[in-house]
């Protein structure tokens, strides 16, 4: 897939991501279901569609992403500071309004980006998120995000941790955008450790508040580091000085004293992001005869914050799949954007969802009383993304080290 220019319109036609599509099927699974509610639709993947009925076996459909920031990063795709600034302003807007929703993702890493030949993102894999923990003596898991873009506080053995979690990941990625290279790359937890002290400086017993105590032994045994910041300079020829000093208040060691979503998106070095994007991308602001829309809130909050409470009258398997129907059924029938849904023909999960319907009968979405269109073969021959990479064992949340 090739990246287009930030801020410019392309036309839907057959074959692109938003007509006709070529689209995936998801086995359902509660917890991405969830957070995908329709406040959520602006920032992540949204569902467009159930197929059966809660008697028979039920995929839930979510619309389709042309590619992740991984794959557009390890390829040779040209990456200007245009390209930069609108990926990082659209992945911070999504977080400034997951996190005021009380949402902590938890595995924020470019494969969990989503992006179009347009440029526009969306934060996807809510399967390690979770509300956020108000109470500090509550014990959180620290088998949580992928090693390289793990923040140092859970490097360290925290047991409570905040949003803050997620603002380091931005910043790793950040840099990786920059330099087309993972910028801490180690093959276990300790040497990760080490290789964000061999830049950022060996951290004072005030900059580990949360480190348990082995940890806190485990750097005082270590010769002392300076910071080596400028190495950041060294990125690439778009790492500028407003570049540097955002990433440089993303990788703070302290996580008390690290940016947060919504003060980054004041940072200048996002204010030609912002531009683009509102100018021809989102879907908040809109054309009017004297110029553009703009909306009186680009960067908005979640008016009501998220909660678990839904699950108490989730008591067996049935009440689930009840709850997830009625959830998606209701949300078509107010939905006024529907896409019109086709299926890779070739794809494995088209095959088996054909392998659950019994007596051989077409299946049918639940808003559609035809069944789904589905492209021919040689219009798709040019047209699918590339197969989804397996994740390897290596890039999957590691187990914490165990700090004696």
């Amino acid at each position: 897939m090739t990246v287009g220019i930030p801020g410019q319109c392309y036309t839907a036609k057959q074959g692109d991501l938003t007509v006709g599509i070529p689209g995936q099927c998801y086995t359902a699974k509660q917890g991405d279901l969830t957070v995908s509610d329709p406040v959520f639709h602006s920032y992540s993947t949204v569902i467009t569609s159930i197929t059966s009925g809660m008697s028979e076996p039920g995929f839930v459909v979510t619309e389709l992403m042309q590619s992740d920031l991984h794959k557009i990063i390890v390829s040779p795709q040209p990456l200007t500071s245009d390209h930069v600034k609108v990926f990082l302003y659209q992945i911070l807007r999504g977080l400034k309004y997951l996190h005021s929703a009380r949402v902590l993702h938890r595995d924020i890493k470019p494969g969990n980006l989503l992006v179009n030949s347009n440029c526009c993102l969306k934060i996807c894999d809510f399967g390690l998120a979770r509300i956020m923990e108000p109470d500090e003596n509550v014990a959180m898991t620290q088998e949580v995000v992928t090693q390289y873009y793990r923040a140092p506080e859970i490097l360290m053995g925290a047991v409570h941790y905040t949003s803050a979690v997620d603002l380091w990941s931005v910043g790793c990625i950040f840099a990786e955008l920059l330099s087309r290279r993972i910028l801490f790359q180690a093959s276990a937890p300790v040497q990760q450790l080490d290789r964000i002290t061999e830049v950022l400086g060996t951290p004072s017993y005030e900059d580990m508040p949360t480190a348990c105590q082995g940890a806190r032994d485990y750097i005082r045994s270590r010769p002392h580091k300076p910071a080596a910041l400028n190495q950041f300079y060294a990125l690439s020829d778009q790492a500028t000085h407003e570049a540097v000093h955002l990433l440089c208040r993303m990788l703070v060691l302290n996580p008390n004293k690290r940016i947060t979503a919504a003060d980054a998106l004041t940072h200048p070095y996002l204010d030609e992001g912002r531009l683009r994007f509102h100018s021809c991308m989102c879907s908040c602001c809109t054309p009017g005869t004297q110029g553009r829309n703009f909306c009186p809130d680009l960067e908005p909050e979640c008016p009501v914050p998220f909660d678990y409470n839904f699950e108490k009258s989730l008591t067996n398997v049935s009440r689930v799949k009840e709850k997830l129907y009625k959830f998606i059924h209701d949300h078509q029938q107010r939905s006024t954007n529907k896409l019109p849904l086709c299926l890779n023909p070739h794809a494995a999960a088209l095959a088996k969802i054909q392998s659950v319907v019994k007596g051989g009968k077409s299946w049918q979405t639940h808003s559609q009383a035809s069944s789904v269109e589905r492209i021919p073969s040689r219009s798709l021959r040019h047209s699918l993304p590339p197969p989804a990479r397996v994740a390897s064992g290596a890039e999957l949340p590691p187990s914490p080290h165990q700090w004696t």
